[in-house]
């Protein structure tokens, strides 16, 4: 496995674990062999013109797309077993961990995996519990002809996904903690990187940020701003011989792009409240 550490704005950056070829070849587990075969049934129901296999793929698609971006990021980290702890710690091969070195300082690396590790541990382990516990419930509607039990397959989804995302958490806190990380600055993914940095005013002022989700150490005044942009993902992809980082770059910049315009309107909102109530003194 190798990680991208991709910085998608001032302030928040995507993690993503790929697999080597070697490790793909290798005998998948029962939980990987599970995936698979979900994915493929998937793949044959979105062929459906009609009916309600192409209802469901269609809600599904949308659903998914809502999911948070470092929730498929941290999913793309496969589960630490113990044979994967022996094997990683005794070895003592590092695990490359690729960054555009102008979009974050190398010595900010580190600290910005550790807190994207660490940072939804909480929220993750208690929407797995809710999920599971709450999917029994909805069994009754089993009993209903033809109608597929959907709100059983969603909560057994989601619980999935956040074991998944947490297990992946959990190797990755295990990684930095252990020393097991090689942080490398890629000269090609910095190329990607470059319009934004000269956008930006220079390399100098984006080493005043930290990419790290929600994690801040010198960020000065200044408004969080879009690294990337939709099409960047190809060229992402095509670099690092990843097709899957199209789609998950895609969605962190949709969904970065989107919180960003939300927390412009409230700033908006909040100045012109403002200026409401101090023209409503001086009228007074």
């Amino acid at each position: 496995m190798r990680l991208f550490l991709l910085p998608v704005s001032t302030r928040r950056a995507l993690i993503y674990g790929q697999p080597l070829t070697k490790q793909v070849a290798n005998k998948l587990s029962y939980t990987d062999r599970v995936t698979l075969k979900v994915a493929e049934t998937w793949s044959k129901w979105e062929e459906a013109e009609k009916g309600w296999k192409k209802s469901l793929v269609t809600w599904g698609n949308t659903v998914q797309q809502r999911i948070p971006y470092e929730e498929w990021g941290l999913k793309s980290i496969p589960p630490l077993n113990e044979r994967r702890r022996i094997e990683e710690t005794t070895q003592g091969k590092k695990i490359d961990l690729l960054f555009p070195g102008n979009a974050i300082k190398p010595d900010k690396v580190i600290a910005a995996v550790r807190k994207l590790a660490t940072e939804r541990q909480d929220l993750h382990r208690k929407r797995m519990w809710w999920s599971l516990i709450i999917a029994p419930f909805t069994a009754p509607i089993a009993l209903i002809p033809v109608v597929p039990n959907i709100p059983f397959f969603y909560l057994a989804y989601r619980g999935w996904s956040h074991w998944r995302a947490l297990s992946g958490s959990k190797h990755l806190q295990f990684l930095v903690e252990n020393n097991l990380l090689n942080p490398i600055p890629s000269p090609e993914i910095e190329r990607v990187y470059e319009g934004a940095v000269a956008t930006f005013g220079a390399k100098a002022d984006l080493e005043k940020t930290t990419s790290s989700t929600a994690s801040v150490e010198e960020i000065e005044e200044k408004d969080e701003k879009i690294l990337l942009n939709l099409c960047d993902g190809k060229e992402l992809a095509k670099i690092l011989n990843a097709p899957e980082l199209v789609v998950e770059v895609e969605r962190a910049v949709t969904q970065i792009s989107k919180k960003l315009k939300q927390e412009h309107a409230l700033v908006e909102d909040g100045k012109k409240l403002e200026s409401s109530k101090n023209k409503n003194k001086e009228t007074k």
